[in-house]
């Protein structure tokens, strides 16, 4: 990875000032019709057919198997429930969705190539957005709400990383270059998708496709308290789930893996403890705050407490709590 003065500046950007990332390759799944807040309901390991409108929630959607198939952020409006996720192709989602759908008054709307959607990220992200719109700006992580932002409609998602405030920003297409003029002659910095990534590592976000993937459970991810209910009715590949959560552990979990090294790891790279294999790296980034790589990476529950060496091609490693303080 480049260590050039400019990603640098898009770093200290995304964090202490306002920076802004162009993620229109983001998944956005519009559900739609009666029955969608309960066949949502059925696929996925959070209860969402009881969100009031304007909140949100982590969930994942998982297959008969309890494999998950998505990592997604589902927002509750007032007719609609929307699945948004990063990593992991439409199709797929589509696909899975459409396979349950029999009876069910429910309406599948592919949004990404109809939805432009930014990230803008810093201490300062709230304040530009306040002064950009008099709407209230959504006060709890995942609440969103439609504003008129420099005469145009958008939905403002809050979506904090860490201690970072964050927001997504979507509005149709063919606005996306006013939006985002707006927002940079607002103050807010165009940045680099790597320091986008370096940010999202330094918070412990997985992704779909490097960190998850159909070969992880649910509780492999540790966001069992964000997006799994242990309480809520049937839904597929409940009861491996909740086999697993009475067993008490997986044997595996994702991890923050902090290197001594700037080297970033390639993905798949070994992690060993003692000699004997412990895990594998998943995804990896320059940590800016750390000064040196960073890593996220499914790691055995033996070797996973904070503070545990391991071993690396890219030389040694410790286990590190995400995400990561920007104080």
């Amino acid at each position: 990875m480049t260590h050039s003065p400019e990603w640098s500046a898009d770093y200290a950007a995304l964090t202490r000032g306002v920076g802004l990332v162009d993620v229109s390759s983001n998944v956005q799944i519009e559900l739609t019709g009666k029955d969608a807040p309960a066949f949502l309901n059925r696929l996925c390991t959070q209860q969402v057919d009881r969100l009031p409108p304007g909140s949100g929630c982590e969930a994942f959607l998982t297959n008969a198997r309890g494999h998950i198939m998505a990592h997604v952020l589902v927002f509750c409006g007032i007719q609609s429930r929307l699945l948004h996720a990063s990593g992991v192709r439409t199709a797929k989602i589509l696909e899975h969705l459409q396979q349950y759908l029999v009876r069910d008054q429910v309406e599948i709307h592919d949004r990404g190539g109809e939805w432009c959607e930014f990230r803008l990220a810093g201490k300062q992200a709230e304040s530009l957005l306040t002064e950009m719109t008099s709407a209230p700006i959504p006060a709890s992580d995942l609440d969103h709400a439609n504003v008129a932002l420099a005469g145009s409609k958008v939905s403002v998602r809050r979506h904090a990383w860490g201690d970072i405030p964050g927001f997504l920003i979507a509005a149709n297409a063919d606005l996306a270059g006013s939006v985002g003029n707006a927002l940079r002659q607002a103050g807010a910095s165009p940045c680099s998708p790597l320091a986008l990534e370096s940010l999202r590592i330094e918070a412990g976000w997985p992704t779909g496709g490097g960190d998850i993937s159909e070969d992880n459970l649910p509780q492999e991810v540790g966001r069992d308290r964000q997006a799994i209910s242990y309480s809520k009715g049937c839904y597929l590949g409940q009861e491996v789930v909740a086999r697993i959560a009475s067993r008490g552990h997986v044997n595996r979990t994702l991890a923050g893996v902090a290197f001594e090294r700037w080297q970033v790891p390639p993905q798949a790279a070994e992690l060993t403890a003692a000699g004997r294999p412990a895990g594998r790296v998943t995804s990896a980034a320059f940590s800016p705050r750390l000064g040196s790589a960073l890593a996220l990476a499914y790691v055995a529950c033996a070797d996973c407490q904070p503070g545990t060496r391991l071993e690396s091609p890219c030389g040694p490693a410790k286990i590190v709590s995400l995400p990561l303080s920007h104080a």
